[in-house]
């Protein structure tokens, strides 16, 4: 139920970017679901070892690389989603941001991982 939950929070947050940025494009729910749905997959199994591989960049720029590795999860999801187009990188790390902020208040509103069921 945990995760059907945090699906449905993803595809508001991706529906949310979608409002606000206008180099982001995602036309409806069923794309935004399919695009939260397969930035969950990417982030799960991908970004780790991008972020183990690029370690040393990682440090050397205190995290901020990590900001690069989400706007390249964001662009590969949008070659992967029919539908869901992204202008170019600069729109990528902006939606990632707002992704990552929106994702943050409704957790939050949500009551997050302290909730008990």
């Amino acid at each position: 139920m945990k995760l059907l939950i945090r699906i449905l929070l993803s595809t508001i947050a991706v529906l949310v970017a979608d409002l606000l940025l206008s180099g982001v494009h995602a036309p409806d729910f069923k794309t935004g679901l399919l695009v939260a749905v397969v930035l969950g997959l990417l982030n799960a199994v991908l970004r780790p070892l991008l972020i183990l591989f690029t370690l040393p960049v990682t440090v050397l720029t205190l995290g901020l690389f990590v900001l690069v590795i989400n706007a390249a999860m964001v662009l590969l999801a949008a070659r992967i989603v029919p539908g869901f187009m992204v202008d170019g990188f600069w729109w990528a790390l902006a939606f990632s941001v707002v992704m990552w902020a929106v994702q943050s208040v409704l957790l939050a509103l949500d009551g997050g991982d302290q909730r008990q069921e």
